[in-house]
């Protein structure tokens, strides 16, 4: 039989399972917030963020003398724990939630100081010994503590996603290689413009995503300002004066970055400026990773009565009812991957409007929007590149002979036959279904060797 332990609030007594390492407050949110079912360890930078911020305090309270030696070495074993996720399990606390991130912060405090207890011999929840709010959150508050954690958890779930989107960028950059020398019609409003080569289409894909790493990075950086020791509303009640400083200089001794403390800490605590910023490079990035799949998917439509200039992967049978079908599921996906993260962005927008006075209430939706579109963009990226990108291979043939019945290639031809004449060839090709390369021989503009020579990618197109 479950067994329990009493633990009392401001509101009352509560059963709490006996083995646990959270507390009253933490249960009470887990039975009030069921709601999306993603709980705070399914992002475990998350859970590790709050780690570090814990850790980055009981430092600087130590350092002032507000946490006894006693003590200051379970918690600091305790709060390591939760940044080597030993302890992810013990955050169960529905990401959506009331109370502007209290639940969160306290089911750090109180996992912190149970697992003190435990190190130091004691049972948990027997507090005397390790208080949640007098000891672990000494000198912090929910609204210093919960931001920096996010800021914190964003700044390392982004370099996760850069690194996913290096290796997308660099397979695309091999498929440029490997495709450098077949032609094709470049397409403009959907019709046939002029010549390039289905590598240049490639370089390009991978220069539009590519240039997205530096307004993520550039992003990011804003996220290094942070409000410790602001408590409560910013003006640093019950922390003592110099905490922010230190408070910021361990932490970054701590995570290996450089965090700095805010210049005016009661502008910064409803603040949300900086995810703003970060979810709209994100949005941008998925409006033009969203682009690439489409052109994809165009590119490879088909097969037989579309473009067909390049082959997907197959990945699995596309149709119930229609044999042979195969649908190009993965851009797809990533597709439906981009419009939640552009959704996401609206909710930030929103979230982060939503702020009033001295604090923003709407912290946890905004944060979990973000976590959220980090996570399916960095599954996106990996999936895109595995089972799509590297995969792909180009139908050589199909793509010249576009080039050779295109009117497009008119334009490349006039400096040689002259506008006069080609106009009269592009509206002979018009009329008659002819390609353009077959009447410019028949009317002995140029010879074949002259045409097939114009028409090289080697001295068609500028590189």
């Amino acid at each position: 039989m479950a067994t329990f332990r009493t633990e009392s609030d401001l509101i009352g007594e509560l059963q709490v399972p006996a083995e646990v390492y959270y507390g009253v407050q933490t249960q009470r949110a887990i039975d009030n917030f069921k709601i999306s079912g993603v709980v705070m360890h399914h992002y475990p930078e998350f859970v590790r963020a709050i780690g570090y911020v814990k850790l980055a305090a009981a430092k600087t309270n130590h350092h002032f003398g507000l946490l006894p030696d006693a003590i200051m070495p379970a918690v600091t074993q305790a709060c390591q724990e939760v940044i080597d996720g030993k302890l992810n399990d013990q955050f169960p606390v529905d990401m959506f939630q009331g109370g502007a991130g209290t639940s969160v912060n306290m089911n750090a405090n109180e996992v912190i100081a149970n697992r003190a207890l435990e190190i130091m011999g004691y049972s948990k929840g027997d507090y005397q010994h390790c208080l949640p709010n007098d000891h672990i959150n000494c000198s912090q508050s929910t609204n210093d503590a919960y931001p920096t954690a996010i800021k914190i958890a964003i700044i390392n779930m982004n370099k996760q996603l850069l690194t996913a989107l290096r290796a997308l960028v660099d397979a695309l950059r091999e498929k440029g290689k490997a495709f450098a020398d077949i032609i094709k019609m470049g397409r403009t409003q959907l019709q046939d413009a002029v010549p390039m080569t289905l590598g240049q289409e490639f370089d390009a894909f991978a220069a539009t995503l590519g240039d997205n790493e530096n307004r993520l990075t550039a992003a990011a950086k804003l996220l290094h300002e942070i409000n410790m020791g602001g408590t409560a509303i910013g003006t640093g009640l019950n922390a003592p004066k110099g905490f922010p400083a230190l408070c910021a200089e361990n932490l970054s001794a701590i995570t290996g970055d450089t965090f700095i403390p805010s210049t005016d800490l009661i502008a910064a605590t409803p603040n949300t400026g900086a995810y703003v910023s970060y979810s709209s490079a994100l949005k941008r990035f998925a409006i033009e990773l969203s682009k690439v799949c489409n052109d994809l998917r165009l590119l490879a439509s088909g097969p037989r009565a579309g473009l067909r200039e390049i082959n997907l992967p197959a990945m699995q049978p596309g149709s119930s009812i229609m044999p042979g079908k195969v649908n190009p599921v993965i851009p797809e996906v990533v597709n439906q991957v981009c419009f939640k993260v552009i959704g996401n962005d609206v909710t930030v927008s929103f979230a982060a409007e939503a702020g009033q006075l001295q604090l923003n209430v709407m912290e946890p939706v905004l944060c979990e929007s973000i976590f959220e579109s980090i996570s399916l963009l960095q599954n996106a990226l990996v999936t895109l590149r595995e089972l799509c990108v590297k995969g792909i291979t180009a139908n050589r043939e199909v793509s010249l002979n576009m080039v050779k019945h295109s009117i497009g290639i008119v334009t490349a031809l006039n400096p040689y036959i002259g506008y006069k004449n080609s106009t009269k060839i592009a509206k002979e090709a018009l009329e008659t279904g002819k390609s353009v390369y077959d009447l410019v021989l028949a009317h002995q503009l140029l010879s074949k060797e002259e045409l097939d020579k114009i028409l090289d990618p080697a001295s068609m197109i500028n590189d």
